[in-house]
């Protein structure tokens, strides 16, 4: 599909006809399903960028669609969310979502989060001088980030990560040592101002540790600096 293909996941008519014809108007390429089981099998068929995804779907919970999903696909996962507990938000954000929106929203913040994801690159743009692969792996003790193929390795083995966890991570690596602010990450790896989105942050940061922990990874370590950000320590 074309760099502008948007899935619509919402068992409501009403809200999928509304969420569908916002993001065409805005120029999208998208199709619209009902359920769990129509939307893995549309990304099979063909795997959007972006898959705006309902949490309550009448015969899955959005959750196990979007954990379905990130074993797939590398397409970008906006969840839509009628549930006002933070704990239903932060499981969607743990099963490999790239942000929310609760209902009711606004249509333009609808196009303006979805258009975001699409700027995200799917692979980093080419550098200006060419490198060797071996100086464009990043090396910090046990840990090796490659920016090129986006490929993390804790003692020469893969670890898998979401492209978000990714994208953070190599912030970090980029600046070892140095305290990236919660807003600056935000910023680089979301493209938002939107404060409202730190607990993306927050709940991201928490998956890339544990994977990392369970790889066996014990240096470098992503230290949390209250009430600042996060810094990457040796």
């Amino acid at each position: 599909m074309s760099g502008q293909s948007v899935l619509v996941v919402e068992d409501t008519d009403e809200i999928r006809e509304l969420v569908a014809t916002v993001l065409r108007r805005a120029g999208m390429d998208v199709r619209e399903v009902a359920s769990g089981a129509a939307c893995l099998e549309e990304v099979r068929r063909d795997a959007p960028d972006v898959v705006v995804l309902d949490l309550g779907l009448p015969d899955a919970d959005g959750t196990e669609v979007c954990r379905r999903l990130r074993a797939e696909t590398d397409c970008y996962v906006l969840m839509l969310t009628a549930r006002a507990e933070e704990v239903d938000l932060l499981i969607g954000l743990a099963v490999g979502a790239d942000g929310y929106m609760a209902k009711p929203f606004s249509p333009r913040e609808l196009v303006a989060r979805v258009q975001t994801m699409l700027r995200r690159p799917r692979t980093p743009s080419a550098p200006e001088a060419p490198a060797s692969p071996e100086e464009s792996v990043r090396r910090l003790a046990e840990l090796e980030v490659d920016p090129d193929s986006r490929e993390v390795r804790v003692d020469g083995a893969a670890v898998d990560l979401t492209r978000t966890e990714f994208d953070l991570l190599s912030a970090l690596v980029s600046r070892p040592g140095r305290v990236l602010q919660r807003e600056t990450l935000l910023r680089e790896v979301w493209q938002t101002d939107w404060e409202g989105n730190l607990r993306l942050v927050e709940a991201h940061m928490s998956n890339l540790r544990r994977k990392l922990t369970a790889a066996g990874l014990s240096s470098p370590e992503i230290r949390t600096v209250r009430g600042v950000g996060y810094r990457l320590v040796a």
